[in-house]
């Protein structure tokens, strides 16, 4: 059988590929579990310092398999039992990726639908090819995208997230970098190399300090302006005091590279 979660190092890079390309990638209970394993795998490796999150053929991920969810309501209680614990292990493995050590980037093309554009929303970054298209248009099909939304309202102006979920429009990907969806746009052509690129120059980081500074990141942005300066102030002062941050002061004014042990 095809994997349907593949995964690639390079160097300190690990590239995972969603590989259900006949079925647009979609999120299947198979691929949550991939994902959630391959996640919880990463957030133990030390030598992985930046993560890629990328889908096969012509979309990066279409959402939910609809055909397993319509197929969950034969049981007895019309599948509620079923829903809701998917929705609870999407919302898992979602939750994992700002979790995670590393840095995630998602390497974005073709589509980015429903479950699909939470995928992009949880990650820190997003590159994105030109032509590809970002929805959540579940309510095309009677369906409002309720788990989705929490990742994109975290993102998108709220105006523009009500207006996706409401409609089921396309926003393209001009669009999404215009309001925070993705960072860069380059042509189709350029989108894996251009992604290695990003993740290389995070890669090459001081990795103790951007693991701290990923965790201080999400801790903060919930928190009041003097509660947040409270825990941030805290995060520097204990990042100060590392041997490798006290090389990399030492080094930049010495005006040499640093000798990082980490």
């Amino acid at each position: 059988m095809t994997e349907i979660l593949l995964r690639e190092d390079r160097g300190a890079v690990a590239t995972l590929t969603l590989n259900r390309p006949e079925a647009l990638n979609a999120l299947s209970d198979a691929m949550l579990a991939a994902l959630g394993d391959a996640f919880a795998r990463l957030a133990e490796d030390r030598t992985v310092r930046v993560v890629i999150l990328k889908g096969a053929g012509k979309a990066f991920c279409a959402g939910h398999d609809l055909r397993e969810m319509q197929a969950a309501r034969q049981s007895e209680d019309h599948g509620a039992a079923a829903f809701a614990d998917l929705f609870a292990r999407c919302a898992a493995v979602m939750q994992a990726i700002p979790a995670l050590p590393q840095p995630v980037i998602a390497e974005v093309h073709g589509i980015a639908t429903a479950a699909g554009c939470q995928l992009v929303a949880s990650c820190d970054m997003a590159v994105a090819a030109e032509g590809t298209r970002f929805g959540v248009n579940g309510v095309n099909i009677g369906l409002f995208c309720s788990t989705p939304m929490v990742a994109l309202t975290r993102v998108v102006p709220r105006k523009v997230a009500f207006e996706m979920l409401t409609t089921g429009e396309f926003i393209d990907a001009a669009r999404a970098r215009e309001v925070g969806l993705v960072n860069r746009i380059v042509p189709a052509a350029d989108l894996s190399a251009e992604t290695f690129r990003l993740a290389s120059t995070v890669a090459g980081k001081l990795s103790t300090a951007v693991r701290i500074g990923k965790r201080a990141f999400y801790d903060q942005i919930g928190l009041g302006l003097g509660a947040a300066y409270v825990q941030t102030g805290a995060v520097m002062a204990d990042n100060m005091l590392l041997r490798d941050t006290n090389e990399g002061i030492c080094a930049f004014l010495e005006k040499r590279a640093p000798d990082w042990q980490a």
